[in-house]
């Protein structure tokens, strides 16, 4: 994701969703995802973001990712991609045909020992809510990887289910949409939703939360 792309916001929008929330906030957030069955990392910033993920991965370990502005500018992706240390899915898929091979590559993706990504809005009631238009990462995100770890920025904090489909809706998609037009020339859309408010799975899904704003 390209983050000098800058749509016009509503001012109020962009404060509402745009800015980090408080560490009382934060703090509140963690217990009520812990309270739900997924872990929490605080971290300070991007750089201590990148860190703290790449020493929950093993060496070696077949590593997923989607786009994502928050793992592009945390350093992430391209740690998992050229490292070496790790087996990452991306570049594999990218070099494929599309047409003879998309059988392939659906099961790639759909199964990953770890996925990475982010969210469009975590609640302060310990729910988190991702968008896409194509919905590939969020199969992976539900059940199919056996770990999740999410890195998300304090400014998608939200009150409430409905404040967090509102930030999708009026903040993150028009963010998104001007980076999919910047980078390959199309619309985005928000096609699918995921909510997860509880993982019953020990330890599969871990929320890197980070104490400034990253990604949309």
């Amino acid at each position: 994701m390209v983050t000098q792309i800058n749509p016009t916001l509503d001012r109020d929008i962009q404060s509402r969703f745009g800015t980090a929330a408080d560490d009382a906030r934060v703090t509140r957030t963690a217990v009520a995802l812990e309270a739900n069955g997924i872990g929490v990392l605080r971290a300070a910033d991007a750089a201590d973001a990148k860190r703290i993920v790449l020493s929950l991965i093993p060496a070696g370990s077949q590593v997923y990712h989607g786009a994502s502005q928050s793992l592009a500018d945390s350093g992430i992706t391209e740690a998992i991609e050229k490292s070496g240390r790790f087996d990452p899915i991306r570049p594999r898929i990218w070099s494929m045909d599309r047409k003879t091979e998309a059988d392939e590559i659906r099961r790639l993706g759909a199964a990953p020992e770890v996925m990475l990504g982010s969210v469009h809005a975590v609640t302060e009631t310990g729910s988190l809510l991702a968008a896409s238009m194509s919905g590939s990462q969020l199969g992976p995100y539900v059940s199919g990887a056996g770990r999740v770890i999410f890195v998300v920025g304090a400014q998608k904090i939200v009150p409430d289910l409905e404040q967090g489909l509102r930030r999708i809706d009026e903040y993150a998609w028009r963010l998104e949409d001007a980076r999919a037009q910047a980078a390959y020339g199309i619309h985005s859309a928000v096609n699918k939703v995921v909510i997860i408010n509880r993982e019953i799975t020990p330890g599969r899904i871990t929320v890197v939360l980070v104490d400034e704003v990253l990604g949309f």
